[in-house]
């Protein structure tokens, strides 16, 4: 049987259902990998239903009203996807910055200043993982050509192709302070390009050029080694650093201009603010920042790098096993912003970076982990896992990203981190033992920690041992002491079976009946072995669930029915009172609503029904909904679903209409009306083609 592809947007209606629909959405938001919500009623979060969405590597409660559903890489798109529904438009959402600010302001820790600097780090970095990401596996190429003598990227004078190839990845490393500035002023509200000006202004020919002047006097930077040149300018000293990759300038330079900024919004005038609030706040950043600011936060990086250097110099055992132990931590707190600036300051300071090694046994312990979930669920023929385990697994060792793991998988079982740092301890102490006489393991770029750009380290023997030492432990100590409980394991198992029934179900041919029980038992037998095998009954229509006024689906008062984004749809208006909704087909129930409103119904030749009772029903958590089916249930058509008191419902200014859509209206040949005006139970009012 083949494989029907489903649509980005029928995939983002999806989890907006699993999520309890628009107005169970109080806020909305998203992250690196996650989309984050804050729901009215968190108990309508369909966890099963959205773990089977494709898009969905796993669904995460997360204590009262909050709830994270964890995408992967692809989660601006699928966050965008979602509010584009009309269901979502006609809410009227905010922004995903403004609700960032608006959960930040509702949820201050004990340390509120320490609340917003990781998050002033994290936003200042976050936007540009993806280029960064980019680069990284752009120098794992080149690094592979120098490896295989197929380039020399160590020469003085390459070739023009080859330098080509240099500028492509140092690009965004170059200019990454002008990148962070740029976010770090749009964090902080203010004009973004005005931070990002300020220092585009180091990166001039004219401001480079300073270095060259016949004024200029190099000195001896005693802490690094290295030769800086300084300049007098307007009688103040100014020193020349190279910028270029400098992530401290642009984080400190930022906040002063912040500060600068919005001082001079209040006391000019608004009506010329566009003119004035810039130029004024360029005419100052721009000298403090090249006499002050800049060799501040370059000093300040050389410092610290200096000093983890020599930690990891003296102390090698102590560092190369502390960083794969604390990411497992730093991570999911986005803590760990600080230390991926530090390694970029390392490389712009020093030359090379020492914690990304350690670094990798962290991430290789986290993808062995992943992977020993995944080959359980193999064994254990779990499709939900196996979904979920497989796009984390491929995420990390290609790309390096560790949070569909984290959140997708092991923060939700709490067997998996204490095997887990057993690869994380493991993998350091490799780094420890082998790397120690090389000064640790090294790499002269910034990069992603996955199986791509292993050739950038050094000694990369080292390293690649390391991390597969990190990667086998965790997967071996998980696979064989599992990472479930007895009764989690049981319910994956349960899952398993339910699947393999369900997709049985779906692919065997239906058996004629049996003759009646008063036939003989030898005669039942030989017509039973006689009559031809029966196919699946081919659904042709979708009956009235109930009597009342037929509202076609563009009259529905739904814009997600109206619009056809959940399928091709007809609505039955009833008269009010106590009532019975009915099975529209016949075939397996696969959802209940928790709140009783809504049911749906696969037949066994695949068509999908959804029954909705009312619009905007779910707020009544379950008033006036009496279920009377249970998931799994088989139903024939006319079979009672629900009894429902529509005068209740009514009675809270609720439009009582029950929808019928066929959600997979788009793998079908044709869904279309054939009803209209009154309507009675039981009568066809959609025409189904397959």
């Amino acid at each position: 049987m083949a494989t029907k592809q489903v649509g980005l947007q029928e995939q983002a209606a999806d989890i907006l259902a699993g999520i309890g629909g628009a107005d169970n959405i109080a806020s909305f938001t998203h992250c690196a990998t996650r989309l984050r919500f804050e729901l009215n009623d968190a108990s309508l979060a369909d966890k099963e239903r959205l773990e089977a969405n494709p898009k969905v590597m796993g669904a995460v409660p997360q204590g009262g009203s909050h709830y994270q559903v964890i995408v992967g890489g692809d989660v601006a798109t699928v966050y965008n996807a979602m509010n584009n529904l009309p269901e979502m438009q006609s809410r009227g959402s905010q922004s995903n910055d403004d609700v960032k600010a608006a959960q930040r302001a509702k949820a201050q820790g004990k340390v509120p200043w320490m609340d917003a600097f990781f998050e002033y780090l994290s936003d200042s970095f976050r936007p540009i993982l993806g280029v960064l990401l980019g680069a990284s596996l752009i120098i794992a190429f080149a690094a592979v050509m120098d490896a295989f003598e197929l380039a020399n990227f160590h020469a003085e004078v390459k070739t023009p192709g080859w330098q080509f190839v240099d500028a492509m990845w140092r690009s965004v490393f170059y200019f990454l302070p002008v990148m962070v500035a740029y976010n770090a002023g749009k964090k902080l509200n203010i004009e973004p390009w005005v931070p990002a000006a300020v220092i585009l202004a180091l990166f001039t020919p004219e401001f480079m050029g300073l270095a060259s002047h016949p004024d200029a006097v190099v000195e001896t930077n005693n802490l690094l080694g290295t030769e800086v040149s300084r300049v007098t300018v307007m009688g103040l000293p100014m020193l020349l650093p190279d910028y270029g990759g400098n992530v401290f300038v642009p984080l400190i330079m930022a906040v002063v201009a912040a500060l600068v900024y919005k001082g001079f919004q209040k006391i000019i005038p608004s009506a010329v603010h566009m003119v004035f609030v810039p130029f004024l706040t360029l005419l100052v950043m721009i000298p403090v920042t090249a006499i002050v600011i800049g060799p501040l936060g370059y000093a300040l990086g050389a410092w610290i790098g200096v000093g983890l250097a020599w930690l990891n110099g003296n102390a090698p055992f102590v560092f190369a096993i502390l960083i794969p132990m604390l990411y497992p931590f730093l991570v999911p707190l986005g803590l760990h912003w600080p230390l991926n600036a530090l390694m970029l300051v390392n490389i712009q300071t020093l030359g090379y970076d020492f914690i990304q090694g350690p670094m990798g046994a962290w991430n290789f312990a986290c993808f062995g982990a992943t992977a020993a979930v995944f080959a359980l669920s193999l064994r254990d023929k779990d499709p939900v896992m196996r979904q979920t385990s497989g796009s984390a697994l491929a995420a990390g060792l290609f790309g390096g990203i560790s949070e569909p793991s984290l959140y997708g998988i092991h923060l939700r079982y709490k067997r998996i981190y204490p095997r887990m740092l057993v690869g994380c301890f493991t993998g350091g102490l490799t780094i420890a033992i082998l790397g120690t006489p090389f000064g640790g393991v090294q790499t002269n770029a910034f990069v992603f920690t996955s199986l791509l750009t292993t050739v950038v380290f050094s000694p990369m023997w080292v390293y690649i041992i390391a991390i597969a030492v990190a990667f086998f432990t965790a997967f071996f100590v998980i696979y064989f002491t599992d990472y479930r409980t007895p009764e989690e394991r049981e319910e994956a198992l349960a899952r398993a079976r339910a699947a393999q029934e369900e997709k049985e179900q779906e692919e065997a041919p239906a058996v004629a009946a049996a003759p009646a029980a008063a036939a003989p038992a030898a005669a039942a037998a030989e017509a039973e072995a006689e009559a031809p095998a029966a196919p699946a009954a081919d659904t042709r229509e979708v009956t009235a669930p109930i009597a009342g006024k037929v509202v076609p689906m563009d009259q529905i008062q739904d814009a997600a029915f109206a619009s056809g984004a959940l399928g091709q749809a007809i609505g039955v208006l009833p008269e009010g009172g106590v009532e019975k909704v009915v099975a529209p087909v016949a075939g397996k129930v696969i959802s209940v609503a928790k709140t009783g409103h809504a049911y749906g119904i696969k037949t066994d030749d695949g068509v999908e029904v959804l029954v909705h009772i009312g619009i905007d029903t779910v707020k009544l958590k379950g008033e006036g909904f009496t279920p009377l089916v249970e998931k799994k249930q088989r139903v024939e058509i006319g079979d009672a679903l629900a009894d429902v008191d529509f005068g209740a419902i009514a009675g809270h200014g609720v439009d009582t209409t029950v929808i019928m859509t066929v959600v997979n209206s788009k793998s079908l040949a044709a869904v279309e009306d054939i009803a209209t005006g009154e309507a009675e139970v039981g009568q066809p009012l959609l025409g189904v083609t397959k």
